[in-house]
């Protein structure tokens, strides 16, 4: 007959190895965080966060443009014209005064064309296509020199100009400076809020970086369908702008 009795169920075996093991695991629980509170006293820290910025003017741009071949008769023969054009491209930016070391494939390829012909794509051709990546130096001191790189470009074949990205030579050193300004604003606001609050600052005991504003824009440039240039023409000027490095840096200091 079933027992029903909830003081039996209570004095059951398998009821009393299960509070026994709950009080014991109740018991490890606490004295571990009492070890914890004794061993290892609580870091009284702050943590502050300053912020640098260093204004640039840049002097290198990258001119991203290339070659695109439609619909040859064979890839052999889309792989053979392109080789040509960017070979004469190459040849006219380093008159222009491109060097050679600054001239750099960013992308290449060769696939079957296809077209959509009544809903159905239907092979029609070879395509080939050369990105070019062209490093322009010191544009500050000639300032017309990107635009002429481009002219001669597209003179000598190139049909897509994807844009140009600005880019500075001292990189490294500016970050630095930045750095040396976002500590120098943490320390003063740590001086002001230990002042405010009534607290010393001891030691520093660790610190972040954070880089906001990150170095390097692009600046839209193209072809329009007509073989005109967008964005700039003729022998004109692309100014670049002034520009900042903003950097973030969290000091942590501890106090008494």
């Amino acid at each position: 007959m079933e027992n029903n009795n909830p003081v039996n169920s209570w004095r059951s075996p398998k009821v009393i190895l299960s509070l026994v093991g709950l009080i014991l695991v109740a018991g490890i629980v606490t004295v571990a965080i009492l070890r914890d509170r004794l061993v290892s006293p609580p870091q009284w820290q702050v943590s502050v966060t300053g912020q640098g910025k260093v204004s640039y003017q840049p002097d290198i741009a990258i001119v991203s443009l290339g070659v695109q071949i439609d619909k040859a008769a064979s890839a052999e023969v889309a792989l053979r014209n392109l080789n040509q054009r960017t070979e004469k491209i190459i040849t006219a930016v380093k008159a222009a005064g491109a060097a050679e070391a600054d001239i750099n494939t960013q992308g290449f390829s060769v696939y079957t064309h296809y077209d959509f012909i009544d809903n159905v794509s239907q092979a029609n051709g070879y395509d080939a296509v050369q990105q070019l990546a062209i490093k322009v130096r010191d544009i500050n001191n000639q300032k017309s020199l990107v635009t002429e790189i481009i002219k001669a470009a597209t003179e000598a074949g190139a049909n897509k100009v994807d844009g140009i990205t600005f880019e500075v030579s001292n990189l490294e050193a500016l970050k630095q400076e930045a750095r040396v300004k976002a500590i120098a604003d943490a320390k003063l606001k740590a001086v002001e809020l230990a002042n405010t609050a009534g607290v010393r600052l001891k030691k520093i005991v660790g610190w972040w970086e954070n880089m906001i504003q990150v170095p390097g824009f692009q600046t839209p440039y193209y072809l329009d369908g007509k073989g005109g240039m967008g964005g700039g023409g003729g022998n004109g000027v692309i100014p670049s702008g002034l520009q900042e490095i903003i950097i973030d840096i969290g000091v942590n200091y501890q106090i008494k």
